[in-house]
């Protein structure tokens, strides 16, 4: 879910096996993707899944994020992680593999694995992007839930869950199940990270909020304030690990910066907002 704009000057579906970005509309395995050029910077390039804004590229700069909420997710990587660490990631949710993107680029050690659904949009977004090849970066197409219980435990220093089906994340990738797989995956002191979409109810964020810190000794919410103060629906950032989280003064300051600044919760403030909310099960109906 990211800042919205309106798809102009879109072309009907383009000859597949093109090279490189170009405008129109493709048809891929679970839908439609919109690929529209950025008005504003000759170099970018907007993704839109089924009528929904997913991912923004600037094709000459990998460390440019357009999407605020992906901004702050990666602040908070690099606040737990020098630029030389050999990071191990899991990327749940590919779209057009911008935060992929940048981990390749702000840890040149680092080994990247994307999870996308549908492989079709995966092929068209190599012929698009030029991503890094793999093991830099490498691409899985696979139900996200699926692969990661596949998955060796302890194999990963970093879990990033940012899967959408519409606006919501699907049910199956929220629960206290799957935040136990996606632990199991991680390094002991690892972290997880979520981008729960919200409504200004923030119904959903609580639970999301009980349900990770049921499973981590430590969490913070990232989000801006309008946000956190149920004025606007958007995206909330909750992460957890064994291992303290933004503990110092550097976290905050980095989310201050950019167009939107945020907030940083720490564990205190998480559990009491997760506090009167149900943990996320597998067997509530759905």
């Amino acid at each position: 879910m990211g800042r919205q704009r309106t798809p102009k000057n879109v072309a009907a579906e383009p000859e597949p096996g093109i090279r490189g970005p170009v405008a129109g509309t493709f048809s891929t395995d679970t839908g439609t993707a919109v690929l529209i050029p950025d008005g504003d910077n000759p170099n970018g390039w907007l993704l839109l899944l089924n009528g929904v804004q997913s991912s923004h590229v600037d094709l000459a700069d990998p460390l440019r994020l357009d999407f605020e909420y992906m901004r702050w997710i990666m602040a908070l990587v690099q606040d737990r992680w020098n630029a030389g660490a050999n990071l191990r990631t899991l990327s749940l949710g590919g779209a057009a593999c911008s935060m992929p993107r940048y981990l390749v680029a702000a840890y040149p050690n680092s080994r990247n694995v994307v999870v996308e659904i549908d492989g079709k949009l995966a092929n068209y977004v190599r012929e698009w992007f030029d991503l890094p090849r793999a093991p830099l970066l490498k691409i899985r197409v696979g139900e996200a839930r699926e692969v990661t219980e596949s998955l060796t435990a302890g194999s990963r220093d970093l879990v990033i869950r940012d899967v959408f089906a519409g606006s919501k994340t699907p049910f199956a990738l929220t629960t206290a199940e799957f935040t136990s797989a996606a632990k199991n995956v991680l390094i002991p002191g690892g972290v997880y990270v979520v981008n729960c979409g919200d409504s200004p109810a923030l119904a959903v964020a609580r639970r999301e909020a009980a349900t990770i810190a049921g499973a981590f000794k430590h969490t913070v919410i990232i989000a801006d304030p309008p946000m956190l103060k149920g004025r606007r629906s958007g995206n909330v950032i909750i992460a957890g690990s064994d291992s303290p989280l933004g503990d110092g003064a550097g976290l905050p300051r980095a989310l201050l910066g950019g167009a939107m600044p945020a907030q940083l919760w720490d564990d205190s403030k998480v559990r009491q907002f997760g506090r009167s909310a149900l943990v996320l099960n597998d067997a509530e109906p759905q």
